[in-house]
């Protein structure tokens, strides 16, 4: 299945898609919630309840009113998460980073999954994303997938793991590169190169979906895999290529790191961390290492759409706006 959240009118409300037609599940399925947290709270019964809702669209037998208009405003299909984590599991990604910065792949990559909390209060989904002056000095995407958490869990051992996925979506990591290298100095972040917007969407498909790109984990490793094309353009021209299944470590192994002595809630959502070649700050310190007379970097600028595009997980289309303020905490420097 494929959900969203949308709004109509004032408070979001959960789609069930099928045929990328959006239908109002609360036509489908009365009283259920219109919070994708608080649905996804009630746990299997609710997914199963749905599931036959959309054998209901699939078979013609549906209220008119549950197909949703299209000037609906599709939001992050989890608008408010109980929280945000981003993984740091493709190596040919952080390999590529600190070669071109000059410095060993550190070994500890390889034997444990790492990851950071970010701001669950900026999540979003399609449409604007507004910058502030800061933003825009070296501003940058990051292609990436992420999971959400269907059911409470703590402890949970890898082997199990995947049992707690509700479903998958894309997600792009925003990064105000220049906040962040700047903070990061002091040992210490990412935290103002990264809070102020991260997207995900446009759909939060369920594991089921992805069965016909399932792939074996690598090798000495736990947990679901699946070869999924990742791509990211800029104004139309690809400046990004990936896959899912080169995942180093796998979102099960990430999840039993982030669920160790810590409650795992319904609506955490946890991000794969980048994927090769999909972020500017990679892809311009590799050009700039193979030419460094010829190469101009790019960066992100107002008016720019990003579009983030994975198979079987839809495409996240954004674009790029300033907002109506000059302020500067880069200029607040003391000395």
């Amino acid at each position: 299945m494929k959900f969203i959240s949308f709004q109509e009118q004032k408070s979001p409300e959960i789609g069930i898609i099928h045929r990328n037609q959006p239908y109002r599940l609360s036509a489908l399925m009365p009283g259920v919630p219109h919070d994708m947290t608080e649905f996804l709270a009630l746990g299997q019964p609710a997914m199963d309840q749905a599931r036959a809702a959309l054998q209901r669209v699939e078979s013609g037998d549906c209220p008119p009113e549950a197909l949703l208009a299209q000037d609906i405003r599709i939001l992050a299909p989890v608008p408010m998460p109980t929280s945000c984590r981003d993984g740091y599991a493709f190596r040919q990604h952080v390999a590529a980073a600190r070669r071109n910065r000059g410095v060993d792949m550190i070994p500890e990559f390889d034997q444990y999954p790492i990851f950071y909390f970010t701001n669950h209060r900026s999540i979003q989904g399609p449409g604007p994303i507004r910058c502030m002056p800061d933003h825009f000095k070296q501003l940058d995407f990051e292609l990436e997938v992420a999971v959400v958490i269907g059911k409470a869990g703590r402890n949970i051992r890898a082997a199990d793991a995947d049992q707690y996925i509700a479903g998958y979506t894309i997600m792009n990591d925003m990064s105000a590169r220049t906040l962040q290298m700047e903070e990061m100095l002091l040992n210490l972040g990412p935290a103002k190169g990264k809070d102020f917007s991260t997207v995900i969407g446009p759909w939060l498909v369920t594991p089921d979906e992805l069965e016909p790109y399932r792939c074996a984990p690598p090798a000495g490793h736990t947990g679901s895999a699946f070869r999924l094309d990742m791509v990211c353009r800029v104004n139309g021209v690809e400046v990004s290529r990936g896959n899912m299944g080169d995942m180093d470590w796998t979102f099960a192994e990430i999840i039993e790191r982030c669920a160790y002595g810590v409650d795992l809630a319904p609506g955490d959502v946890i991000g794969s961390g980048t994927v090769g070649t999909g972020c500017f700050l990679e892809l311009n310190g590799t050009g700039k290492r193979l030419n460094p007379e010829g190469f101009t970097p790019q960066w992100l600028q107002e008016g720019d759409q990003v579009e983030l595009e994975v198979t079987g997980l839809g495409l996240l289309r954004n674009h790029i706006e300033r907002e109506g303020d000059d302020f500067s905490i880069l200029d607040l420097k003391k000395r």
